[in-house]
């Protein structure tokens, strides 16, 4: 009976052992998903994977007589009940050389709306060298019932981008963005 009584202590200890397990991993992987989004954003950022660009706060001090072709996107998400574009749907600029564009957007409701926009470069591996001084998208953007605003993007392609021997025959990027309704 000792035996018996012995083996299911036994069982016990090891059902415990188990139940403790399961649920440090299941926190873990609880963790493990809500750091995901931020280590994600920050790893893009530093690498300029995925077509993330960088921020930059000045210019750059080289300019080199190789040109690239910046072509300009714009969207909106359905929800958004906003016109936006480009002002100039492309410029040619030397690599190194900081130039100014606009956003044009306009807000068709009868009430002011808060929007947010994510960006992305094309080809993704330009991102790395696609640096941005100023950017309406470094900030969320709040236009008045019925408002037109002008939005600038100020910006270099960093002189390494010459280098990269992937980027050698690349000569247009392509910068998007897309507003979404911003959360309240």
């Amino acid at each position: 009976m000792a035996q018996i009584e012995e083996g299911h202590h036994k069982q016990d200890i090891k059902t415990a052992k188990t139940a403790v397990f399961l649920a440090l991993f299941v926190a873990l992987m609880v963790g493990m998903a809500y750091a995901a989004v931020p280590l994600y954003e920050a790893f893009c950022q530093v690498t300029g994977f995925g077509g993330t660009t960088q921020r930059a706060d000045t210019g750059s001090d080289v300019i080199l007589a190789r040109t690239v072709r910046v072509q300009f996107d714009a969207n909106v998400a359905d929800d958004l009940p906003w016109e936006f574009k480009p002002v100039q749907r492309e410029v040619e600029i030397k690599i190194g050389e900081s130039q100014l564009i606009f956003y044009n957007a306009t807000n068709f409701a009868n009430k002011d709306i808060k929007g947010s926009a994510i960006f992305n470069v094309s080809p993704a591996s330009a991102g790395a060298y696609f640096n941005k001084i100023e950017c309406f998208c470094f900030t969320e953007q709040t236009l008045n019932a019925h408002q037109t605003v002008d939005m600038p993007v100020e910006f270099f392609i960093d002189p390494d981008y010459a280098t990269d021997p992937d980027l050698e025959h690349v000569n247009i990027i392509t910068l998007s963005y897309t507003f979404y309704p911003a959360e309240d």
